[in-house]
């Protein structure tokens, strides 16, 4: 009966079921052969709800879902682009910044490929960057930020080890902290590469002059403080994660409504509900999720893999290796919430026997799915940039190999130099 109803189930997933009734068809199916009451379902689902940290994630969320209605990222591009244009290769740092800055605000990659495209795109061939550059860098850069405060996988990821009793105090705090010099190795290396890469390509340069930087704070002088006050607020300890988050909403909710004016007020019902639906599905999904791994954890599956995982893996090296092979094709196929809601809790255990810190190990799954999203042949961002510039799929494939490259490298360091991550944190 149990076998029947798992092909079930099975079917039901590949006919395209809502991913939260499959997950806890699985957990109720679970718990029923193991003759365990089925309200652990409903304890799970309050456990998660109780959670004071939680509430953070919504509040981003709206605050992003603002942010990505207004002309931030038009402000961004000109403020970095009057401090950074006399660089050489300037302008692709400042798409790098920029887009990175603008991912970790909005906490979506495929919103920065769509809201920057239209501005950066053009501007990188007009100064006289080559099409095919101009394409791939655009469509990497919005997968960067994910590693960045307030970044939501880095919430959700922290939220998932906290309630798993990690072991050691993996914080929310921590997990910022954490990804700041990882986050800043890979812009840096991408820059580098293109300086690289453009070396016999002269590119005009910006003049820097006080005149343009004064004009371009003024214009962004509302927004600059965003991504100050909620780092130093979090990493000085005054601001509670779910305290910063309430401000960063209340005061991207009053300069984009009451001082900027671009968006109406008879807009944030529909903001609010755009916004509100996404969070409703991570939380479904992760109570589901969570209940989920109650059962898989009473049935020692962890324990079981990461026997079965010792016949073949001896050392940490070598399933470190494993474990960002796997991620990158994960990342093909899942979206970033899905993922990490779905594997963290089945590789944290493994991980942690192998002794990696559940903070490193948490930086190390965000680098390699934010890789995941380029990588070919269903990578999501290469689709949303086939589609946002109207072009073959197959020249986007062509375009992002040599920034994934590059991005590989980083994810290499990451993974094995822990210090990076840890410096701030240990």
């Amino acid at each position: 009966m149990t076998l029947f109803l798992t092909g079930i189930i099975l079917v039901f997933a590949f006919l395209g079921a809502p991913l939260f009734s499959v997950i806890i068809a699985g957990a109720m199916l679970g718990f029923h052969a193991g003759d365990i009451d089925l309200s652990v379902m409903a304890i799970e689902l309050y456990r998660i709800a109780d959670t004071p940290i939680l509430i953070a994630l919504p509040l981003f969320t709206f605050a992003g879902y603002i942010l990505s209605r207004t002309r931030t990222s038009e402000r961004l591009v000109r403020l970095t682009q009057a401090l950074l244009g006399w660089v050489p290769g300037g302008l692709a740092i400042v798409a790098f910044v920029v887009c990175a800055v603008f991912t970790a605000l909005t906490g979506a990659s495929g919103v920065t490929i769509v809201a920057m495209g239209a501005l950066l795109y053009p501007a990188l061939k007009q100064v006289g960057y080559r099409d095919n550059f101009s394409l791939g860098l655009v469509t990497t850069s919005g997968s960067l930020g994910l590693l960045l405060p307030p970044s939501l996988p880095l919430i959700l990821y922290g939220v998932i080890a906290q309630q798993m009793d990690a072991g050691q105090a993996v914080t929310i705090e921590k997990l910022f902290i954490a990804g700041i010099l990882p986050a800043i190795l890979m812009v840096v290396l991408l820059s580098v590469w293109s300086i690289w890469e453009n070396r016999k390509n002269p590119i005009p340069l910006t003049p820097f002059t006080l005149e343009n930087v004064l004009a371009a704070l003024r214009e962004s002088v509302w927004e600059i403080p965003l991504p100050i006050f909620v780092f130093s607020g979090v990493y000085s300890g005054y601001f509670a994660v779910s305290e910063a988050a309430a401000v960063t909403a209340m005061y991207v909710l009053v300069i984009e409504v009451l001082v900027y004016r671009e968006v109406k007020l008879r807009d944030l019902p529909g903001i609010i509900r755009e916004s509100m639906i996404m969070v409703g599905g991570i939380l479904l999904i992760l109570g589901v999720c969570l209940a989920f791994t109650n059962f898989l954890i009473d049935a020692e599956v962890p324990m079981k893999i990461f026997n079965l995982c010792k016949i073949f893996i001896g050392s940490k090296f070598v399933f470190l290796i494993l474990l960002n092979i796997f991620l990158l094709i994960l990342g093909t196929m899942l979206d970033i919430f899905s993922a990490i809601i779905i594997m963290v809790p089945l590789i944290l255990p493994i991980a942690q026997e192998y002794g990696v810190d559940p903070v490193h190990l948490g930086i190390v799954f965000l680098a390699n799915m934010q890789i995941g999203y380029l990588t070919p042949p269903v990578g999501m961002n290469l689709f949303i940039a086939g589609y946002r510039f109207n072009k073959p799929i197959i020249e986007i494939y062509r375009a992002t190999v040599p920034f994934m490259m590059v991005l590989l490298l980083a994810v290499l360091i990451i993974t094995y130099w822990p210090w990076l991550s840890l410096v701030f944190i240990s």
